[in-house]
């Protein structure tokens, strides 16, 4: 009896770490992500911007 309760709890306690872990991938790809991805953009635009700025002043 003793070996079947290791056996799953076990079994659950690793069961719980996946279903967090996976959890967790979920929330950085769907949250995380696309907030890093519109920085980005963000910070491509604003330097375009300034070379286009400087460029505009030395031309």
């Amino acid at each position: 009896m003793m070996k079947n309760f290791t056996k799953g709890f076990l079994f659950g306690a690793v069961a719980t770490i996946g279903a967090v872990a996976g959890a967790l991938v979920s929330f950085k790809k769907a949250v995380v992500e696309p907030i890093e991805q519109e920085e980005q953009r963000f910070e491509d635009n604003r330097k375009k911007a300034m070379r286009k700025g400087r460029s505009a002043h030395h031309g």
